[in-house]
């Protein structure tokens, strides 16, 4: 794999650049933003994740002897332009809502302001990461409170390419997950990581005691067995057998889950495995976790449905030129018209409305001189939302590394209990709270 994150893009960023400077426009200060124009999936919030990943690859968004040779050979781009590349470093300012922090339609969830050119060349990479990485991360949070505080663990790395399960885990964290099967996300990330065997290791063995038994000897009785390769009752039956009732937990991944689960539970209680803990595997989604939520289980195992994002693979966001310096300097709000495509031109800022006792009530986006600006604090109700993330180049402290996530995992949960309960419903609906400009 290249280091280098500047090949991550489209062809057409670096063609724009390429004519931009050629017109003498490359240099104009520009201001980019990055958001939805609506909630993919008709959900009710969304939860905005990938931005410590981000940051890190603008950090290595540079043109190497590598880079540059393959746009020669492939005359993507003019020899001035190369030349330009070459020296490439982005320098500008980047605001954004900090990751975990939940979102709205319009929400401004990235402002780039640097030149045309260097802004421009973010596009592609600030999509592909946040649509991703935010498409699991709300899926994942929903999954969370249909959970009704029982524990979560992210085992979806088969259904999904394996760089890409990295950065599924990653976002299932922050959003409220326990654990990973994913060992690359816990050496590059620090996620925790579990898993002990499956129906291959049992179907290895010339019977079910036999495999119970070797993975007893080499784990421990704190372990979990898998109880459901042949007949369910039989297999909770041995598995106490050769554990014992301090047996850690049985593993249950097919079947009509709710009746099992019942059943296992009894069955267990009967067998004196009072503290032998159920887990449920097969296929959940964020409805199935609810329906489960109620009965005895102890935790459950995600896969397919959260990398994916339970049927939203995707966030809807886009990544518009809002603003910009005109010839003489002055600046200029542009916004897209287009049917259906409308953007609001301008620099914005953002406050979250609450409640007296700390409810959100709107998102309000504030037109004006932009993050940081007079008009932040137009309305005294409520928070500010925005948080420089890179400063002239330079990325800020706080939000990438195992420290970034550990803070976007905790500002994910304080963001989520400020929403009113109907942010909580998992039917399609409008926004748990209305987003307005002034």
């Amino acid at each position: 794999m290249h280091t280098s994150t500047a090949l991550l893009t489209d062809h057409y960023e670096l063609t724009m650049v390429d004519a931009a400077l050629q017109a003498g426009t490359a240099h104009r200060r520009s201001v980019f933003e990055l958001f939805a124009r609506r909630l993919s999936g008709a959900r009710r919030y969304g939860v905005v994740v990938g931005t410590g990943r981000l940051l890190e690859a603008i950090e290595r968004f540079r043109f190497t002897d590598a880079e540059l040779t393959f746009l020669r050979e492939h005359q993507v781009v003019s020899a001035p332009t190369l030349d330009w590349l070459a020296d490439f470093r982005f320098s500008g300012n980047i605001w954004g809502y900090p990751e975990g922090e939940v979102f709205f339609p319009g929400s401004p969830l990235l402002t780039v302001e640097s030149s045309f050119a260097e802004g421009v060349l973010l596009e592609t990479l600030a999509l592909s990461i946040l649509n991703s990485d935010s498409a699991v991360a709300t899926a994942a949070s929903r999954m969370v409170h249909a959970a009704a505080g029982k524990p979560l663990a992210e085992m979806g790395s088969r259904r999904t390419g394996e760089y890409s399960a990295v950065a599924a885990a990653r976002a299932a964290y922050i959003a409220g997950f326990s654990a990973t099967s994913n060992l690359e996300a816990g050496r590059s990330y620090g996620i925790p990581t579990m898993g002990t065997a499956a129906h291959s290791f049992t179907l290895l063995h010339e019977t079910e005691r036999a495999a119970f038994a070797a993975q007893v000897a080499a784990l421990g009785t704190g372990t979990t067995l898998l109880v459901d390769t042949y007949d369910i009752d039989q297999g909770v039956r041995t598995a106490i057998e050769v554990a014992g009732t301090d047996l850690g937990a049985v593993r249950i991944d097919s079947g009509d889950l709710p009746v099992v689960v019942r059943r296992v539970r009894h069955l267990l209680d009967d067998l004196g495995a009072t503290r032998t803990r159920i887990t449920v595997t097969n296929d959940l989604d964020e409805h199935t976790v609810a329906t489960l939520a109620a009965a005895p289980v102890d935790s459950f195992g995600v896969g397919t449905s959260v990398v994916v994002g339970s049927g939203t693979p995707t966030m809807g966001m886009v990544y518009k030129l809002v603003a910009h310096e005109d010839a003489s300097g002055a600046w200029v709000s542009v916004a897209k018209k287009s049917a259906e495509k409308a953007s609001v031109g301008g620099r914005k800022s953002v406050r979250r409305a609450l409640t007296a006792t700390g409810v959100a009530t709107a998102e309000l986006v504030l037109l004006g001189d932009g993050p940081g600006g007079t008009s932040e604090g137009a309305d005294a109700d409520g928070r500010t939302v925005l948080q420089p993330l890179v400063v002239d180049g330079t990325i800020q402290p706080g939000h990438t590394g195992h420290d970034g996530i550990i803070a976007a995992r905790e500002r994910h949960r304080v963001s989520v209990a400020e929403l009113p309960p109907v942010a909580m419903s998992l039917t399609r609906g409008d926004p748990a709270i209305p987003t307005e400009y002034r």
